[in-house]
């Protein structure tokens, strides 16, 4: 499952970004987003979602249950 960011918790302080292995997070329309296709739930990079990690706000970036789970090549 990929993350996504809940757009009306989202502060855009734009620390999640920086910190996405993958550069699947953008900002878009005033808000940042996750792109599903490029999201690797950081498996492979760290022990836990680095966009859940550095994020401000509790429960701004979720699992998107509408993706499946990411399986490593």
């Amino acid at each position: 499952m990929a993350y996504k960011i809940v757009a009306s918790q989202c502060t855009n302080c734009s620390a999640c970004e920086a910190e996405c292995p993958n550069e699947a997070i953008s900002e878009k329309g005033g808000t940042f987003v996750i792109d599903p296709a490029k999201c690797t739930e950081c498996i492979g990079h760290y022990d836990t979602a680095q966009c859940v990690a550095v994020c401000p706000v509790d429960k701004t970036c979720i699992i998107d249950a509408a993706y499946p789970r990411y399986q490593p090549a």
